[in-house]
């Protein structure tokens, strides 16, 4: 069902308030008119700016002195049986006093009003007393059918306005709608706005415009991170089986895999030693599989207002899921959920997001593959582990000294450098006990040095850097020690 289909259920089944959480408000408004109209019902609305105003005519005369909350709530509360009242940000007004008293009132007395109240607000700020009498309705992104109705339609504005020489082909068209997923309907209307206003053309040549566009979009918002991807997993030294396990699922979300029986791969939990290169591996998946990368930051989820985090994070994993194909990478989740695992002083508040992303994580349909990261696995809550969230979970060691001679060289050729006129062997064995992201930090050292002194980078003085900065491993052994060990048996060996 689309999204006036849905609401006209919810209507119909008797539910005498409804709360609306969307920067649409246009569109929201579209809907619930529509619905109005359809039902033979009345339809008033109120907002700060205006009062009660008639929902069904447009440019409909506010009602004098109903500007007020209070006052345009005790207005609304006269409309005959089976009205819908629709309040317009009223979240913001109704802390306290007058205008909460006389809501909670109206809430209690639907079934004898017959009214239906539909508040419409940006943000998630009802009272806590308001909000367990609501049902909460959520906006769907726009598909891709009514994507292409919104390019349309956008050229076709923009025409009468100025002319426009449209001239993409059919395959240009399919990837601008694809990479248009996940956006609401506002935004895609700016991009295509975006993309047109330069030259007033419409062409295959605002592809990569609308792209970049897109990724903008995206990171304003906050929740998710579009991450470019540049590596892949040849420039990841070892990780055999992990390599392995990703190169035999690459192309299990075609069309092709399905009808052989495959569902698409879920995801993995890569746990480790901090730098051995778990966060590398997400960005050379989503190379390696030719899907975009999206970055979810847990810490930027949590809200000061009540509702308003579970409400980012239901946003977010839906934005993921319209956007499918795609990669997400939560990195470091143990951070934001740790204190799911235990009692913590946020109200609950820990356990209610962790518990959306294992619904999540466990129910979600569409072809989302999920990366998680974690260093330290005390912090992380026992059901995260369980089988069913993730489709494998590999530990990230320490290299092995085979390895660390690959990572050298991947670094090293990386930078100009042949690698092959470097002994590698003497790198490695002294290098033991150094993470990837470590040996890295060595070869950058050395080039400085190197830079600093006008001359040329040669072993001694990557063995020099090497020794000048002791690894994790070292300053916090007992740590590692727990973790390593923790982790045999336990998960799947990456290398």
């Amino acid at each position: 069902m689309n999204d006036a289909e849905r609401f006209e259920q919810l209507i119909e089944s008797g539910y005498g308030c409804v709360s609306i959480v969307t920067q649409e408000e246009r569109h929201t408004l579209d809907i619930v008119r529509k619905v109005a109209q359809k039902l033979e019902r009345d339809m008033w609305i109120w907002s700060i700016a205006d009062g009660v105003r008639d929902g069904l005519i447009d440019g409909s005369p506010s009602i004098a002195d109903t500007d007020v909350p209070a006052a345009g709530l005790v207005n609304m509360a006269q409309a005959k049986p089976g009205s819908i009242l629709v309040t317009l940000d009223l979240a913001e007004h109704i802390r306290g006093g007058k205008a909460l008293r006389f809501l909670r009132d109206m809430i209690e007395n639907l079934d004898k009003s017959g009214l239906t109240i539909v508040m419409i607000d940006s943000a998630d700020k009802l009272p806590e007393v308001v909000k367990s009498h609501c049902r909460p309705f959520e906006l769907s992104f726009p598909d891709e059918k009514e994507l292409l109705q919104i390019i349309r339609a956008t050229l076709q504005r923009l025409h009468r306005k100025k002319p426009i020489e449209v001239g993409i082909t059919q395959k240009g068209l399919d990837t601008i709608v694809r990479n248009l997923r996940g956006l609401t309907r506002r935004q895609a209307m700016q991009i295509i706005s975006d993309a047109v206003a330069a030259d007033q053309r419409f062409s295959d040549e605002d592809i990569n415009v609308i792209i970049a566009n897109k990724r903008r979009m995206i990171q304003q918002g906050g929740l998710l991170e579009y991450i470019q991807t540049p590596l892949d997993l040849s420039e990841i030294g070892g990780m055999k089986r992990l390599k392995t396990w990703l190169n035999q699922r690459r192309d299990a979300f075609s069309h092709e895999a399905r009808e052989f029986g495959l569902t698409p791969p879920r995801g993995v939990l890569m746990l480790g030693v901090q730098g051995a290169g778990k966060s590398l591996c997400a960005k050379a998946i989503a190379t390696a599989w030719h899907q975009p990368l999206l970055r979810l930051d847990p810490g930027t989820l949590y809200a000061s207002f009540i509702g308003e985090s579970e409400h980012n994070l239901r946003d977010a994993l839906k934005q993921t899921e319209m956007m499918a194909p795609v990669i997400l990478w939560i990195d470091e989740i143990e951070k934001a959920f740790a204190s799911a695992a235990s009692r913590s002083a946020d109200g609950g508040l820990s356990q209610r997001m962790f518990g959306t992303l294992l619904t999540w994580l466990q129910e979600r349909e569409a072809p989302v593959f999920v990366v998680a990261t974690a260093n330290d696995i005390e912090a992380l809550p026992p059901e995260l582990l369980r089988k069913g969230r993730f489709d494998e979970i590999f530990f990230v060691d320490l290299p092995t000294a085979e390895v660390r001679e690959q990572i050298f060289a991947i670094h090293l050729n990386k930078r100009g450098r042949d690698a092959q006129k470097f002994e590698l062997s003497a790198l490695a064995e002294a290098s033991e006990g150094y993470s990837g992201s470590e040996i890295e930090q060595a070869v950058v050292s050395a080039l400085h040095e190197a830079y600093a002194e006008k001359a040329e980078l040669d072993t001694e003085r990557l063995v020099a850097a090497i020794q000048a900065s002791p690894p994790l491993s070292a300053t916090m052994a007992e740590r590692v020690s727990v973790l390593r060990q923790w982790g045999k048996g336990r998960c799947m060996s990456a290398e």
